[in-house]
């Protein structure tokens, strides 16, 4: 972040930032999060792992709740968002049942994946400059139209360098991720909404999902397989496809997007996980929309609740305790 501030540094071929139609920059800084390498792991490409990851991701997080739900550890208890036994009880499909149908979505997602990504282009040194320098010519263009001519390019010379390092390794990367989950949260929401709202989509889809009344982590994607594919891999192709996220940012997507949707299934209230801090669309406020009484609430998922807030449809705990009291006084 220091960079985007600091005075500009140029190497000795560069006698300033601007240079007739182009610009001038000093040698690429590679930031620490960054790899030269063409693939992350040698002989596998990187989509290939993009695919892989996700599911992973799911196996590994739902294990370690799943040790969690079994451990027998008392001080758990005031976190679980439901007792355990109702989870025997209530839930109308078996654990077979439910481990089956998401090895089946995790098939399915892995074949449409295999049709949807594309390799990575050719990573160097020599690419890096070249974009950058694509980017800071842009940069000059709008600085110009912003600032004016003379106040423009006297910042310019001044920032321009630490800008275009700062916009291409941190700026355009977390706002592309920012946007592919803003995509992911309007696409399932709206369609998980419709999928609420009718009743054809809701008999012969969606109610799979609801026969866990209470969630738990590898339920996650207890699906109908036409619901998995719809809602769950098109979200994340359009995501990763109208961003232009690169094959290593889609591996992050891929991965952080099903984690969190794990987590919102995981039936625990826990404060210090990291999942749940983000937001308050967590593991509770998603249990509500599975409970008779918030089913055609909260249809936000997996990231932030906007869409809930925006449209009505938003449903906390205090909602569910101020709507007993007033059935109380009727």
């Amino acid at each position: 972040m220091d960079e985007l501030w600091a005075p500009s540094t140029l190497n000795s071929t560069c006698t300033s930032f601007v240079t007739g139609e182009s610009v001038c920059l000093p040698p690429v800084k590679i930031p620490f999060y960054f790899s030269l390498r063409q693939n992350i792991f040698d002989g596998i490409p990187d989509t290939y792992v993009a695919l892989a990851a996700p599911v992973l991701a799911y196996w590994i997080l739902s294990f370690i709740f799943y040790c969690l739900d079994i451990s027998g550890w008392k001080w758990l208890d005031k976190y679980r968002i439901h007792e355990s036994e109702e989870v025997k009880s209530r839930n109308l499909a078996t654990p077979w049942q439910v481990a089956r149908a998401v090895l089946l979505q995790h098939a399915t997602q892995t074949v449409l994946g295999l049709t949807w990504l594309v390799e990575s282009p050719e990573i160097s040194i020599a690419q890096c400059q070249s974009e950058m320098e694509a980017l800071g010519s842009t940069l000059v263009w709008v600085v110009r139209l912003v600032l004016g001519e003379q106040t423009g390019m006297t910042f310019l010379e001044l920032r321009g360098p630490g800008m275009t390092h700062w916009l291409y390794w941190w700026g355009i990367p977390a706002a592309q991720m920012l946007f592919a989950l803003f995509i992911i949260d309007s696409w399932q929401y709206f369609l998980h909404r419709l999928m609420h709202t009718n009743k054809y989509l809701y008999k012969k889809i969606h109610s799979v999902h609801h026969r866990l009344y209470v969630p738990y982590a590898f339920g996650a994607l207890y699906n109908h397989p036409l619901e998995g594919v719809l809602l769950d891999s098109t979200s994340a192709a359009l995501a990763e496809r109208i961003s232009r996220l690169s094959v290593r940012q889609a591996i992050f997507l891929f991965a952080f997007s099903t984690c969190k949707t794990v987590d919102d299934h995981c039936g625990y209230n826990l404060p210090f996980d990291p999942f749940q801090m983000m937001s308050s669309n967590n593991a509770d406020y998603h249990d509500i929309h599975h409970q008779a009484i918030g089913i055609k609430s909260n249809f936000s998922q997996p990231f932030f609740v906007h869409w809930d807030a925006l449209l009505g449809t938003r449903m906390t705990r205090e909602d569910i305790q101020e709507r007993r009291e007033k059935l109380k006084k009727t």
